[in-house]
């Protein structure tokens, strides 16, 4: 069983719990990729980021407000830490 495996059957096993925890988690980590954007200017490079940011931290959010499968919430979620974590390293904030 893989690593991804055991996180989806926990996910889907308690997933109103983690749903509210992953909501904050990239709403978080969006609002700070965004902050660290925005630090660099507001050139349209810098929008088309924000704009990316906003994209998948709000289709991870409909997704749990539209009550949608496990599976899915999970993988936008690990999308939206991914994406907005690249835009961090990409913004030079870590």
């Amino acid at each position: 069983m893989t690593l991804y495996a055991k996180i989806n059957a926990d996910f889907s096993q308690n997933y109103i719990g983690y749903s509210a925890l992953a909501i904050i988690a990239s709403t978080c980590l969006g609002s700070i990729a965004i902050m660290a954007t925005l630090l660099n200017g507001n050139d349209p490079l810098q929008m088309f980021m924000v704009f990316l940011s906003v994209v998948v931290c709000s289709a991870h959010n409909a997704a749990i407000l539209t009550v949608q499968k496990p599976k899915l919430v999970l993988d936008l979620l690990i999308i939206s830490i991914v994406v907005n974590t690249m835009l961090l390293i990409g913004n030079g904030l870590f």
